[in-house]
């Protein structure tokens, strides 16, 4: 059986942790094959890309839509119109994270983000399901409403798992709340990351939460209690804790980028770049669906009708643009906030998050001014900004 391969050479490669100058990529039935510098002997029938930099493609473990689709439509079309959107922004892999809904409704999202996953999406592919909510208590609430707000029962995870078809794989849940370690341990039996969220538990009910394995908190400072000097709570055992991920939402408008330096001083690694993203990403200001509210759009900025901020309008290339400008690092240690350490968060990193030998394909290539040139998902090419420019022409 004849292999299918494929050699790029691109000026720079990020190689593991560490840029390779003028290198190839060979890839063979999806997997990466060699990265090596360029040899003209050697590297015959190779594609040139050019003046771009070959990278790990992105990963947002916490997005709900964008493009006007949202995980709740529970329809393969809007996942697939995801997927290729992501794609066009540098995603290879997405988790489609539900929201506080009807019973009924979750169900349904839940075996259709199973079903697209196994059918397959045409961009970006799907990793897994988020469940964020209903598992929260009211006074950090956000655009969650509190009338579809549950009770922890094992017996109900079980039905979530089941639902699923078992590719729920992040739990999101307030620790207060009774049950909250038993159903973690639970979890985390079930290979399931536990994320801590819309909550107003103490510090000490965080740490406790984390010993029993907890993964880490939800988009870090909102929808949680704050950090005080003599109340640590949520935002100061998320920080601390060794074995906890920090989700971040770095748009400018959910966190002040001075906070989230705080953050990174602490957390470092463990910072995780998502987006948080609902329908109305990529679209224009007007009035949209999260969930059960309806929201507005002014500016890129989503609220609910009470002012409350209701998910964002956010790309994770663009997050990695503002961490980068934000905090004055290299490129590539802001680019694996949101490559390497999702990846790790889900213990995928021996599959993706960077570019090495035996890892999948999921590469991006990327032009000096931070655009998309192409998107390969497991050696898949999936996005091809001269072809889209072409058809754009063609148009015209």
């Amino acid at each position: 059986m004849v292999s299918d391969t494929h050699r790029y050479r691109a000026q720079r490669v990020l190689h593991g942790e560490h840029w390779l100058d003028d290198a190839v990529v060979t890839v063979v039935d999806g997997i990466i094959d060699a990265i090596e510098p360029f040899d003209q002997q050697q590297h015959d029938n190779t594609t040139d890309l050019g003046q771009v930099s070959l990278m790990p493609g992105l990963i947002d473990t916490h997005v709900h839509g964008a493009k006007g689709c949202d995980v709740m439509d529970a329809e393969h079309s809007s996942l697939d119109t995801m997927s290729r959107f992501f794609s066009s922004q540098g995603v290879t892999a997405f988790v489609a994270t539900t929201v506080t809904a009807p019973v009924s409704k979750i169900r349904a999202a839940l075996q259709q983000v199973a079903k697209s996953k196994q059918c397959g999406v045409q961009g970006a592919e799907i990793l897994g399901a988020y469940l964020e909510g209903p598992y929260f208590t009211e006074k950090n609430r956000g655009a969650h409403p509190t009338e579809w707000f549950r009770e922890l029962s094992v017996e109900e995870l079980e039905q979530w798992i089941s639902y699923s078809d078992n590719q729920l794989i992040t739990f999101a849940l307030a620790p207060e709340k009774q049950g909250a370690l038993d159903a973690i341990r639970y979890l985390k039996k079930q290979g399931i990351k536990v994320m801590l969220g819309h909550t107003d538990a103490s510090y000490d009910q965080v740490q406790q939460a984390l010993d029993a394995g907890a993964s880490g908190i939800v988009h870090c400072y909102n929808g949680m209690r704050g950090l005080h000097h003599r109340d640590p709570g949520v935002v100061g055992a998320g920080l601390c804790h060794p074995n906890s991920y920090v989700e971040m939402i770095a748009d400018g408008h959910h966190v002040h980028p001075c906070a989230i330096d705080i953050a990174h001083r602490c957390c470092g690694s463990r910072m995780t770049l998502i987006t948080d993203a609902m329908c109305a990403a990529g679209m224009p200001d007007g009035q949209y669906t999260l969930g059960e509210y309806t929201v507005e759009m002014k500016g890129g900025v989503v609220t609910t009708d009470t002012g409350s901020l209701a998910g964002s309008t956010l790309t994770l290339l663009n997050a990695v643009a503002n961490i980068q400008n934000w905090l004055n690092l290299p490129l590539e240690q802001a680019w694996l906030m949101a490559s390497l350490t999702p990846a790790q968060s889900l213990n995928l990193q021996h599959q993706l998050g960077t570019l090495e030998v035996g890892k999948h394909a999921s590469i991006v290539a990327i032009h000096s001014d931070f655009s998309i040139a192409k998107t390969w998902v497991n050696g898949r090419l999936v996005f091809d900004r001269d072809a889209v420019s072409s058809q754009e022409a063609l148009c015209i």
